[in-house]
């Protein structure tokens, strides 16, 4: 398959198999998703559902979690993982929604990257999920899925976010995103597959023999 065959049979088939993909974090608006894909940096989607209803019972919108110390969050987050760091994130962009925006998320992605804690895929997960608006968060998952399916060289998650933008259609960008990571939960985990395993794998190169090895972001 030459690599834009490989693209589109991969879209069809995820399309298949995940037509409405959901949210993988709850939450209930743009703010609380923002704070639960803060949370999920280094530490499982899992795990932050089970430690945002705690934290949002405490405070769900930044007017209220601005008044929070940063030791009263990181008692909550505790469990995801780099709590200090989180915590201060958490209070501080709630202080800047309130000073800023009038305690609104912006819909725009240069001002919630400047944000603290808020990286380029947080910031496009939000901007996809929060607002609609087309982007293509790539985690450490799509990176090595891109690798094994041959839709990237891996130099980078942004060499690997520019090549799945120019492969696959604008309007497919948001629910294909979870539809990946979906699929690679369940089909072609990090141990499991190695590119020689699962169904779209198998189909994409057929003949191959050797693991592959994904280039680290």
């Amino acid at each position: 398959m030459l690599k834009k065959e490989r693209a589109a049979y991969i879209l069809h088939r995820l399309q298949e198999l995940y037509p409405q993909p959901p949210i993988p974090l709850d939450h209930k608006d743009p703010y609380t998703l923002l704070v639960a894909v803060l949370l999920s940096a280094q530490c499982t989607d899992e795990r932050v559902n089970q430690v945002t209803p705690a934290l949002f019972a405490l405070a769900d919108n930044p007017f209220d979690m601005a008044t929070k110390s940063a030791d009263q969050i990181r008692e909550i987050i505790r469990p995801c993982g780099l709590s200090p760091q989180k915590s201060k994130a958490v209070q501080r962009l709630s202080e800047i929604l309130v000073e800023k925006y009038n305690g609104e998320v912006p819909a725009d992605m240069d001002a919630l990257e400047e944000l603290p804690g808020v990286g380029h895929k947080t910031a496009s997960v939000v901007m996809s999920q929060a607002f609609g608006v087309p982007a293509f968060p790539v985690d450490t998952h799509i990176h090595r899925l891109a690798q094994r399916w041959g839709l990237t060289s891996g130099k980078s998650v942004v060499q690997t976010e520019r090549d799945l933008k120019k492969l696959f259609p604008k309007e497919s960008w948001n629910a294909l995103h979870l539809q990946i990571i979906y699929y690679g939960r369940e089909y072609c985990p990090a141990r499991g597959c190695h590119g020689l395993v699962c169904e779209i794998c198998t189909t994409c190169y057929p003949n191959r023999k050797k693991p592959v090895v994904t280039l680290k972001a």
